[in-house]
């Protein structure tokens, strides 16, 4: 493969590397046990012992995230209902890693992959009320704190669907023809251009890779907070369609409280959107446990 990807690294941190880093600036760490445990487009992830979590920019893009992050993850916890990853060791950059990089408590829990419907179902008042809550910040404090005000265009339909049409394209022998036909055919629905502006402060990637679940499948934990934004809310509603089984979406947006066509229209986009770029990567690397999971997302997603 010699072309590059977007979510190719610009510079890749092992797990020795990570400890020196590490023991380095935070000795009371140096003894702990390193685990690399997973990468993201950004960041690569690394647990340290059992109670840590460091994340180190793969790309000088997600530098500015780390950064916000930081400063923006601390103020949250009045507003959190859900564990989340607070920000607990502060790395600076040096002659060996060009960076900053954070440390967190770690947030413990499974990846709801391949989880059962009614037990899906079980989180819409979680979600509903994690969601109301955040969304409750104030935005002004957000933008202060350096987050960015709707870079990724999010009320723009249009473009988005001229995107998914090209990613399909580009997926199609590895998607049945049914799963081709229901997106086709959501895709050819989709007449809005465009949906009015509203701001509010987003978790902004939502999706099962950035979810936790305890044992019972209930959501426990909401992790990589590197795309911290201010724009739609349909953008983090979205899981109400990609997550939650169609009759759970009721009882969702009745305990969110606020939600109109619009923004239902645009979430249920969203939920198309982040499952097809999370399949083409799953593609990409050949891991097929995303891919199922990426495609029952869609489905579930277009399914009423």
């Amino acid at each position: 493969m010699g072309e590059t990807n977007v979510w190719d690294a610009e510079w890749e941190v092992n797990e020795e590397q990570a400890r020196t880093l590490i023991g380095r600036q935070f000795t009371q760490l140096s003894l702990k046990q390193v685990k690399r445990l997973g990468w993201g487009w950004d960041n690569t992830v690394f647990l340290i012992g059992d109670e840590y979590v460091f994340r180190f920019p793969r790309r000088t893009i997600a530098v500015g995230s780390i950064r916000m992050e930081g400063n923006l993850l601390p103020k949250l916890e009045a507003y959190m209902t859900i564990p989340y990853p607070k920000p607990l060791f502060y790395g600076e950059a040096s002659d060996e890693y060009p960076a900053p990089f954070l440390g967190y408590a770690y947030v413990p829990g499974d990846f709801p992959i391949g989880l059962k419907e009614e037990r899906r179902a079980l989180s819409a008042e979680t979600l509903a009320k994690f969601l109301r809550r955040l969304h409750e910040f104030p935005v002004q404090a957000a933008l202060k704190y350096g987050v960015q005000q709707d870079h990724r265009n999010l009320t723009d339909i249009a473009s988005r669907k001229l995107k998914l049409e090209g990613f399909l394209s580009k997926l199609v022998e590895h998607l049945s023809p049914e799963e081709s036909g229901v997106i086709e055919a959501y895709i050819g629905r989709l007449q809005k251009d465009r949906v009015e502006a509203v701001y509010t402060l987003l978790h902004g990637d939502l999706h099962f890779k950035n979810m936790l679940v305890n044992e019972n499948g209930i959501v426990s934990g909401i992790i990589d907070w590197g795309d911290l934004s201010v724009g739609h809310p349909a953008c983090d509603l979205s899981v109400a369609y990609s997550f939650l089984p169609p009759y759970a979406r009721g009882v969702f947006f009745e305990t969110y409280g606020g939600a109109n066509e619009e923004t239902k229209l645009l979430a249920r986009l969203i939920a198309v959107y982040i499952p097809i770029l999370i399949l083409m990567q799953a593609v990409d690397d050949g891991n097929e446990v995303i891919a199922a999971e990426a495609k029952s997302n869609i489905m579930r997603a277009l399914s009423d």
